[in-house]
């Protein structure tokens, strides 16, 4: 059986279920209980050291983990390290969502509007020096 931990702030899409299922093999996904995904949400910007902010994280992930589950981890560049570097320190596989990023221009006469879409593509590992 393999898990993929969720260090997000929201939900995955239906593609990417779809994308760790048929790639990765997962068959359970761990989503941060509400708390801690608020926590993650809203690191602070004002604070040097954000290693008590990610305490329970951390915590969380020693507590309902086994070697070798995915953690999807995005968000804080500087909390993700972190938290990447902890995965793997803990034999855990951590991993992050690719998206290819499709702009369209629409000309209205008066104004150009821009949609931008995010398209997941695949789950790619962090790089280990």
């Amino acid at each position: 059986m393999r898990r993929m931990i969720i260090i997000l702030s929201h939900k995955l899409t239906e593609e990417q279920i779809k994308d760790a299922k048929e790639h990765l093999g997962v068959d359970e996904f761990i989503y941060l209980p509400k708390p801690l995904r608020d926590l993650w949400s809203n690191i602070p910007p004002d604070i040097d050291d954000i290693d008590d902010h990610l305490k329970p994280i951390k915590d969380f992930l020693e507590n309902n983990t086994k070697p070798k589950d995915y953690v999807l981890v995005q968000g804080d560049f500087g909390a993700t390290y972190k938290m990447v570097n902890f995965a793997l320190d803990k034999n855990l596989i951590p991993v992050y969502a690719t998206t290819k990023r499709i702009a369209k221009d629409i000309y209205d006469g008066r104004k150009t509007i821009t949609i931008r879409e995010f398209k997941h593509c695949k789950f790619r590992r962090y790089a280990t020096y």
